[in-house]
């Protein structure tokens, strides 16, 4: 009997402690929210940093005194605590150190709404002890507004609200620490109202760096536009914008998009059948009753932005795209390289190689170290005209 007894009570101790053990192994880290877990307790850190809060120490915001910030002089009857400090200026050729973390965690949220000209206001974002960025992007490149015009978009991971309200949801996490910058080329200064709101947490073993990069082909040579090449390592690809200019007659977008990992040459793994077709339209994006293109902006792909010839100086077609792979991850091991066609018709149903002006930013996570970005091209070479 005494013998059933003890290993009764080992059966309840060793069931309970099991159940400890899974329970704190199944601890939510802050990481990864959505519907399915929001209502998870967590141990995580939210900070935030702001012009009022430069910092994103506890306790710190708000903090600025008159004179001290760019709104003392509408806040002069108020004083502190009273929108002393919602906006920095960064003058012509500054680079304006928007955050600098030195911790474990992610950003999970970057708003901005910066003045000036788009495509002058160049974005670095750094992890750990990087002295070589692994985003580097116009900003308004980064929030799929290359055409230096307002154009709404609604997708999961970016969105662009009236007036110019530019929002990243791109989880970025970091293990050592995080800075980011933004560097004004243009020849005026820019008021930059913004928020980066982020996490102090564990990250994960197998959690990847968030990377962009910018490229442009003006026009371009041989009917190919590159928009990667030279990725080294392990990671996966998870989004591509285009900023595409079409400088001829007809329909622009047959061209294939192709993805060359881990080893391809000649031939990809992955090729697609037309331009609208990547960015999961069909037919010419055309509204088969209207007889115009059609836009759209949806979680995970869209044609949000249309600009059309005026008749006076706005001569060319030009188009704003995105296809964002969040179910589909493109995954490699060793390399990547992507490229996208620049074809469309002529007489004989023949396809044309093109020469349009393309811009793309993409986007990926990887391990650590990334190969050296190409240089950003110059600012001559950067304006959209």
């Amino acid at each position: 009997m005494r013998y059933l007894a003890i290993l009764l009570l080992v059966f309840l101790f060793g069931g309970l402690t099991i159940s400890v053990n899974a329970q704190n192994k199944d601890t939510h880290n802050g990481l990864n929210n959505d519907l399915g877990n929001i209502f998870r307790l967590s141990d995580a850190k939210t900070r935030s940093i702001s012009p009022e809060n430069l910092t994103g120490e506890k306790g710190k915001g708000a903090m600025a005194k008159l004179g001290e910030g760019e709104g003392s002089s509408a806040a002069r009857d108020l004083g502190q605590g009273w929108k002393v400090s919602p906006k920095v200026i960064i003058k012509s050729g500054e680079t304006f150190t928007m955050a600098e973390i030195e911790d474990q965690g992610a950003i999970q949220h970057i708003w901005m709404t910066p003045t000036g000209n788009w495509r002058f206001s160049i974005l670095r974002i750094y992890w750990d002890d990087e002295t070589e960025p692994s985003v580097e992007v116009p900003v308004g490149d980064f929030f799929g507004m290359g055409w230096r015009e307002y154009a709404p978009l609604n997708s999961l991971p970016i969105t662009v609200n009236p007036g110019s309200a530019f929002n990243s949801f791109w989880p970025m996490p970091f293990r050592k620490k995080c800075k980011i910058t933004l560097e004004n080329i243009g020849a005026r200064e820019m008021k930059l109202y913004y928020q980066i709101d982020y996490t102090l947490t564990k990250v994960p073993d197998d959690a990847a760096y968030f990377h962009a990069q910018f490229r442009r082909s003006n026009p371009t040579e041989g009917a190919i536009h590159t928009l990667i090449d030279g990725v080294k390592g392990k990671g996966h690809y998870v989004g591509t914008y285009i900023a595409w200019q079409v400088n001829n007659r007809g329909w622009w977008g047959e061209g294939e998009i192709k993805f060359y990992m881990d080893g391809d040459k000649k031939f990809p793994t992955i090729a697609g059948t037309g331009t609208e077709d990547y960015f999961l339209g069909s037919y010419n994006f055309e509204n088969k009753k209207t007889k115009e293109y059609e836009s759209y902006s949806t979680a995970y792909a869209g044609l949000h932005q249309i600009i059309k010839p005026d008749g006076l100086y706005n001569s060319q077609q030009r188009f704003g795209m995105y296809r964002w792979h969040i179910k589909d991850p493109i995954r490699f091991n060793k390399d990547l390289k992507i490229t996208i066609q620049d074809l469309g018709w002529k007489s004989g149903r023949r396809y044309l190689q093109q020469k349009s002006d393309i811009s793309s930013v993409v986007f990926w996570y990887q391990r650590e170290p990334h190969k050296t970005f190409p240089r950003l091209p110059s600012k001559d070479d950067l304006e959209v005209n």
